[in-house]
């Protein structure tokens, strides 16, 4: 029983650090995914963010209880604080599998996103939404077409307009004075945007993954801890019955 008490209150001033490194997670993956809106058009891929950011609130009150049942044991807040590790345990095991799922499904649909606003780049209107997407990505990322700069010269019309030039966003930033000329490969970036993109989407979904595998794993030694107390504790307002 006094393992059980240490086990709990040790856990709840663990569950008050992880609460900011879940929230960390959660909104890396909202902000990735809001940064690149223009590839990942299904807004329920930010669904994995959300739940880390809901876990991530109930995570403080739930660390407030462990240590205050530490101290002194209280029949309602060790009700509550199980059935908070419940609605806890819901929301990262949803959390985790959904960012495992993710991370794999969205690998195809990011070169075929890619791919399209490549081959159908419009040289002749820089305003053009998709020549934005693109520009940004690739000034945001130092990255240059999906697998690399090569893929410039596959476009359906840079035969026609630009036979020698990828777009100036393909320039590193050390060289000021590039205009994209494939004369001057050394100054443009080498690597695509594609593996770039998935490093990316796939650090923050497994960060969140193995988050929160842990802390379901901590949650339900919380939980047992619990249990434990509340078995030296019996309903004494229930014996009559």
């Amino acid at each position: 029983r006094s393992f059980a008490r240490s086990l709990l209150r040790f856990l709840g001033f663990i569950f008050w650090g992880t609460a900011a490194a879940q929230a960390f997670g959660g909104v890396l993956v909202i902000l990735m995914l809001k940064n690149y809106r223009y590839l990942f058009q299904d807004s329920y891929l930010s669904l994995p963010g959300w739940l880390a950011l809901a876990a991530a609130l109930i995570l403080l009150p739930t660390g407030v209880l462990a240590v205050s049942i530490s101290v002194k044991c209280s029949r309602n807040q060790q009700g509550t604080l199980m059935y908070l590790l419940l609605l806890l345990l819901c929301l990262e095991m949803s959390s985790a599998t959904l960012a495992c799922s993710y991370c794999a499904k969205t690998a195809s649909q990011l070169e075929s996103v890619m791919g399209y606003l490549v081959h159908q780049h419009n040289w002749t209107c820089s305003q053009d939404p998709g020549n934005s997407a693109v520009d940004m990505i690739q000034r945001k990322l130092q990255c240059c077409g999906v697998h690399n700069y090569t893929d410039w010269l596959k476009t359906s019309s840079s035969s026609w307009h630009h036979p020698a030039c990828v777009p100036e966003s393909c320039c590193k930033e050390k060289h000021s004075h590039c205009s994209g000329h494939l004369g001057h490969v050394e100054q443009l970036s080498e690597e695509g945007c594609l593996k770039k993109l998935e490093g990316q989407l796939c650090f923050a979904m497994l960060y969140i993954f193995w988050f929160c595998t842990v802390l379901i794993i901590l949650e339900l030694l919380a939980g047992v801890s619990n249990g434990i107390l509340m078995r030296h504790q019996p309903f004494h307002e229930l014996r009559i019955l």
